[in-house]
């Protein structure tokens, strides 16, 4: 199952999964170590983190390694920045037609 990408990032334990392995790939044992809940809740962030590709995969012997997702992140920067520049583009036409209607406020006295 697919889970949003948003909503994986909204939870605080999730976004700090997200910084251990932004700073070096880790084990599931070593990612738990970090945190007060149990491994199986741990696991269940994981899963979620890797099933919206944040993170990946590498299995190394008996051990799987998380990497950090670098791409997909910049997927979302690039949402973001298209996002930032339409409400910048809405805010200057507003302050366009304020000015306007100031302007006209001002000649009608």
């Amino acid at each position: 199952m697919k889970h949003d990408i948003f909503n994986a990032i909204a939870d605080p334990t999730r976004r700090a999964i997200i910084m251990l392995i932004a700073a070096q790939p880790m084990t599931p044992g070593a990612i738990a170590e970090h945190f007060d809940s149990s491994r199986q809740a741990v696991s269940k962030h994981i899963k979620m983190l890797t099933d919206c590709q944040l993170l990946k995969q590498e299995r190394q012997g008996r051990e799987i390694l998380y990497h950090f997702n670098q791409d997909k992140i910049d997927e979302v920067e690039v949402w973001l920045k298209k996002l930032k520049e339409n409400w910048e583009t809405r805010f200057s036409q507003l302050d366009e037609v304020l000015r306007n209607n100031f302007k006209n406020d001002n000649d009608e006295k």
